[in-house]
C-alpha cells in the first residue's frame, strides 16, 4: 500500500507521527468506456475553453472566481489557511461511537506509526480500545477540512471521516408516513419477525454476488452464450393485507 498522507496525532501534549492509507477498495468491475460504432476506447481530455487545445496537468492551477476575475491559488495558499490541520489529526474530545448516526460516516483510512512512534502509537491503540470510546478529530486531507473519529480496528488506529451536520440533506420535503407510538398486530408482528430473524452479525457471510455474477455473464458473452433477465414479481402492493403477509414471513422462517 503507498501513503496518501502523512502527519501527526495530536493527543493532549503527545504528537504521534503517522502515515495515512486507503483501508477500502472497489470490488465493482473496471469498466472500459467505448465508441459504440467501433469499440474504440473513449478518453477524457482537459483542454482549453478558448484555444481547444490539451493542457497538461502540471500545466494547471486553481483559481477562484471573484467579480469575473480568477484568484490563482497556490500549494502554499492552501496550507496557509490552516498550517496546523493541514499536517495535524487533532482529537478533540472523546465520545461514544454509538452517539454518532451512520448517515455521518464516509471514507475509512488505515493510521500507521512513522518512525519512531510504535510505543505512543500503541498506548492510544489500546487506551481506545480499553475506553469503548472514539476520539473525534478535524483535519485537511486535499484541501478539504474533514471530522473524523479514531477508533481501534483489530491492530490498526482507524481513521473513518465523517460529514459535517450542514453536508446532510433535511428529511422535510420527503412524503412519508407520520411517525406513530400506536401498538397494532401488525406491528406487533413485525417485532416477532424482526426477533426471528435476529442474529450476530458476521460481514465474512457477505459477499459482492452481483459482480461474480456479472462476470458470468460476461464470459458468457465472450463465448456467443446469452443470458435471459429473470421476471421481478411485485412482492407487495398497497392492497396486499399486511398482516396476513407477516403471519406468512413467520410460519416461512419457522418451517425452514
Amino acid at each position: 500500500m503507498r501513503s496518501i498522507w502523512t502527519g501527526s496525532i495530536s493527543f493532549g501534549l503527545i504528537n504521534i507521527p503517522i502515515k495515512m492509507f486507503s483501508a477500502v477498495q472497489e470490488s465493482s468491475l473496471d469498466m472500459d468506456m467505448l465508441d459504440a460504432k467501433d469499440h474504440s476506447n473513449i478518453k477524457f481530455k482537459r483542454v482549453n475553453e478558448k484555444t481547444g487545445k490539451e493542457v497538461t496537468f502540471a500545466s494547471i492551477v486553481k483559481g477562484y472566481k471573484i467579480d469575473d476575475k480568477y484568484v490563482i491559488l497556490e500549494d502554499e495558499d492552501f496550507e496557509a489557511a490552516d498550517a496546523v490541520k493541514t499536517k495535524t489529526i487533532d482529537i478533540q474530545s472523546f465520545a461514544f461511537e454509538k452517539e454518532i448516526e451512520s448517515i455521518y460516516y464516509e471514507q475509512p483510512y488505515f493510521l500507521e506509526p512513522d518512525k519512531g512512534a510504535a510505543n505512543a502509537y500503541g498506548l492510544l491503540r489500546d487506551a481506545l480500545a480499553a475506553s469503548g470510546k472514539v476520539g473525534v478529530t478535524s483535519f485537511v486531507l486535499r484541501n478539504k477540512e474533514s471530522l473524523a473519529i479514531l477508533k481501534p480496528y483489530k491492530n490498526v488506529i482507524l481513521l473513518n471521516r465523517i460529514r459535517f451536520e450542514q453536508e446532510v440533506r433535511s428529511t422535510e420535503e420527503l412524503k412519508v408516513p407520520a411517525l406513530s407510538k400506536k401498538k397494532t398486530k401488525e406491528m406487533d408482528m413485525a417485532e416477532k419477525l424482526i426477533d426471528q430473524l435476529t442474529e450476530k452479525f458476521d460481514i465474512s457471510n457477505f459477499k459482492d454476488e452481483y459482480t461474480d455474477k456479472l462476470l458470468k455473464i460476461i464470459k458468457n458473452k465472450a463465448k456467443g452464450k446469452k443470458v435471459k433477465a429473470p421476471e421481478l414479481k411485485v412482492v407487495h402492493k398497497q392492497s396486499d393485507d399486511l398482516l396476513d403477509m407477516l403471519k406468512a414471513s413467520l410460519e416461512k422462517k419457522k418451517s425452514s
